[in-house]
């Protein structure tokens, strides 16, 4: 049975184009920036910029991948295929591992932002009810996931746009607010363009990471889109501008408008900017935005990794709950394994609410890494595979190929080897990484020994020693 079989083909230009917009717009930039400008200063403008170009190239060659074949087991199938089955199931449980985190996350992050308004009602009160919303709404239909989508991502772009507006006014006009005036001069006072130094600088590298995580789940949904052919490169091309307008655009006017050292790891850089020009309601009204965004983000984790799951448990590599799908073409095993691991999260912040947040990003971007990794990789085994006449490339291809491919993997492994030298929730995740290898080597020798031959993909190269 094929990874993408059983589902309905409802998913439309205007969904799939504001999927791939949502993507690139999530909580990792209206909660995390703020900690991130407080730590580092101003230079967080550039970290945004490399790992942006870093998430373009990511884009790039899942488009090739895309147009190659679309299937909604994405990278997880292009792994299988280019370099072996091993590589799609430890592909697949590490991207499980990110959404699983990230739900972490976003939970963490609307409880922390309807305590705003409700500072008396249980934090993890707040999550539970997030995670039945989202749920109901990834049970019901993907149709149903894709409008409310599409109108998250919606409000998304609005906030973002609204605040460059808003920004650019107030650096322009050299406005007063929070007891400071806007204008390029924050950033190279209060301490100077890098006040902390280069190497905090380069260890916000993996939270940068994650604000970008989720831009490849316009790849997972390619497999439910009609006329992908047409739909996906405009998707993805859209990426880069997004990536300069909404990141790093976004950052620069933050640390113009403000000094660094307003922001903080508690609030949402964007309220802090509203509540400082004294507007309290328009504070307000991007709280609401934000706690959106995050919901937007435990939406599509749902929905990304039922169909991730379900397409390992076609082929036995996941468990078999994960790859029922109902009536209403929904992988409701997958949705409801990861939903499980959500509430285990929920647990955990009601331990440690202080530091829940950054250590389950910390976690989620190994996963993000993975996922990034194993689609540059996949796009040279395209590009090496098209080159001895076992395929044809698609027209839409990676640019730069194979070099921004490796020098784009060889940026991705500086980050994860940079995490131990960083704080304790970085250094957390480090230490997580054996622990997931050997978990992951486990459950491969599990599964690769109940199959009655391994297997190899033609287009992958031989192991060592012949085939």
């Amino acid at each position: 049975m094929r990874s993408d079989e059983g589902y309905s083909h409802a998913l439309g230009n205007r969904q799939v184009q504001m999927i791939a917009i949502g993507g690139a717009i999530g909580v990792g930039l209206f909660l995390g920036a703020g900690g991130l400008l407080q730590t580092t200063g101003p230079i967080l403008v550039v970290s945004y910029a490399v790992a942006g170009l870093a998430a373009f190239f990511v884009m790039r060659a899942l488009g090739e991948l895309v147009l190659y074949r679309p299937t909604s087991g994405s990278f997880v199938d292009y792994a299988a295929e280019f370099v072996g089955p091993w590589a799609a199931f430890a592909s697949g449980w590490m991207y499980w591992v990110n959404w699983a985190f990230t739900g972490i996350a976003e939970l963490t992050a609307i409880s922390t932002y309807v305590g705003l308004w409700a500072p008396q009602f249980p934090r993890w009160g707040t999550a539970i009810i997030a995670l039945a919303f989202v749920l109901t709404v990834n049970l019901l239909s993907v149709r149903l996931f894709g409008e409310l989508e599409f109108w998250f991502a919606l409000l998304k772009v609005l906030a973002i746009c609204a605040f460059l507006v808003v920004g650019l006014a107030l650096v322009v006009f050299g406005t007063s607010l929070g007891g400071s005036t806007a204008g390029a001069g924050n950033l190279v006072s209060h301490g100077g363009f890098l006040p902390n130094g280069f190497p905090v600088a380069l260890m916000s590298m993996q939270s940068v990471i994650f604000a970008y995580s989720s831009i490849e789940l316009v790849g997972i949904a390619a497999g439910e889109t009609r006329n992908p052919e047409q739909v996906m490169p405009r998707a993805i091309n859209g990426v880069i501008w997004r990536i300069a307008v909404f990141y790093v655009g976004s950052v620069l006017l933050l640390a113009m408008v403000l000094p660094w050292t307003a922001y903080g790891p508690g609030q949402s850089p964007f309220v802090t900017v509203f509540t400082a020009l004294g507007a309290p309601w328009a504070a307000d009204v991007m709280n609401l935005i934000v706690i959106t965004a995050a919901m937007s983000s435990c939406n599509s984790g749902l929905y990304s990794t039922g169909r991730i799951l379900r397409a390992m448990a076609v082929k036995g590599e996941a468990p078999a709950l994960a790859g029922r799908i109902g009536s209403r073409h929904v992988p409701y095993g997958g949705i409801l394994i990861t939903a499980s691991v959500f509430v285990a999260g929920i647990v955990l912040y009601y331990f440690v609410p202080e530091r829940a947040f950054n250590i389950a990003i910390a976690v989620a971007s190994l996963g993000v890494i993975t996922t990034w990794g194993t689609l540059l990789l996949c796009q040279i085994r395209l590009r090496e595979a098209a080159e001895r006449g076992l395929l044809e490339r698609p027209s839409f291809r990676m640019p730069g190929s194979p070099y921004t491919g490796r020098l784009t993997l060889g940026f991705l492994a500086l980050v994860v080897l940079l995490m131990p030298f960083a704080d304790a929730d970085q250094r957390i995740a480090f230490f997580c990484l054996p622990l997931l290898v050997a978990a992951i080597a486990a459950g491969w020798r599990i599964v690769d020994s109940r199959r009655p031959r391994p297997t190899r993909s033609p287009l992958s190269p031989p192991p060592p020693g012949g085939a």
